[in-house]
């Protein structure tokens, strides 16, 4: 089965071409950071005309990267949300007229479902049942996958994601978008003990996760030390900063862990791509004897490829759409 993936849920217009649900031929990504770093920030409107000239050329690639023509998809899988609804669209009307013309299935796929599948490209020896992280700019939650269609979700954030934190505390200390990558190269050069900033939900036995205290506790922080005259180390704060959110992220996982008795552990998201909560997590699951799974940094950040992967797991048990779908921007992880 040649499965094709769609992904255009923000500002990467992806196209992958995915065989038998693990081989993938192709993935093609057309990023448009450099042109959204002049702004600080994803401009939706110019992200969703950005889709419209890109989506075309990216799919050419992507068949011509593969050998393959369109009379050689089986089915087409695309990301309907969550995400930026301008965005969505583009790539879910070209899903629906492949699909249409093509005279094939179209399945609709969870962008944050997609995510966790990333790691079965990566890992072929993957298999569930096993506990993933999802840490991405617009969610964090803790699931517990049953098998590839069935899971729990065990808790979410109640206010902002970790990636929408390291964002927002990137334009406060003047970093130029995307803030994840550079909080992270930045906090290198500090001390992560300097400043110590509050630990949200570490008491609760929920498996929930808070930050937007932490986002408030930087802003006053930096405030209070401009109106004091006080220099800035930002080195220092961001050190501090992603310190604090990584070790709530790894307490919330021990805890999930322990809960659940699960012996894998699967980290997912765009800041997965992060290099230190990735090395407390192998360091954490080394210690517990747990194995411990991170896929490669290309599908890490958006992409088709784990959109397809995700579309030919829902094709197994029949999880097909028609063509009335439509793009849903706010769409949640809910238990299956």
């Amino acid at each position: 089965m040649i499965t094709l993936g769609i992904e255009s849920s923000c500002d990467e217009t992806s196209v992958a071409i995915l065989k038998d649900g693990r081989t993938l031929l192709s993935n093609v990504i057309s990023t448009q950071i450099p042109i959204h770093q002049k702004f600080g920030g994803v401009v939706p409107e110019i992200a969703s005309r950005k889709h419209v000239v890109n989506i075309m050329p990216v799919l050419d690639e992507a068949l011509k990267k593969a050998n393959l023509t369109l009379n050689d998809i089986g089915q087409i899988a695309v990301a309907y949300g969550p995400g930026l609804v301008g965005a969505l669209l583009v790539g879910v009307s070209a899903a629906k007229v492949l699909s249409f013309t093509l005279s094939v299935p179209l399945i609709a796929v969870n962008h944050l479902e997609g995510h966790i599948f990333a790691n079965f490209l990566s890992h072929k020896e993957l298999e569930p049942p096993f506990l993933a992280l999802v840490v991405s700019g617009g969610h964090t939650a803790l699931i517990e996958m049953k098998d590839y269609n069935r899971f729990s979700l065990l808790g979410q954030t109640r206010d902002d994601a970790a990636g929408e934190a390291f964002d927002k505390v990137a334009r406060l200390l003047g970093l130029p978008y995307p803030g994840g990558p550079q909080i992270d190269r930045l906090a290198k050069e500090g001390n992560p003990n300097a400043i110590d900033f509050p630990h949200a939900l570490m008491k609760a036995k929920e498996l929930e996760f808070s930050f937007s205290g932490l986002k408030s506790a930087v802003i006053n922080y930096l405030h209070n030390a401009e109106q004091k005259g006080q220099s800035i180390n930002k080195a220092d704060v961001a050190a501090s900063f992603q310190k604090t959110v990584i070790d709530i992220l790894l307490h919330k996982t021990k805890q999930a862990a322990t809960q659940t008795g699960l012996k894998k552990i699967v980290l997912a998201g765009g800041v997965a791509a992060n290099s230190r909560l990735e090395e407390e997590l192998r360091q954490f699951c080394a210690q517990n004897n747990l194995a411990f799974y991170f896929p490669d940094r290309i599908l890490c950040t958006d992409n088709a490829a784990m959109i397809a992967c995700r579309g030919y797991y829902q094709s197994l048990k029949g999880d097909f759409a028609d063509l009335s779908l439509n793009a849903v921007p706010y769409l949640s992880l809910q238990d299956k």
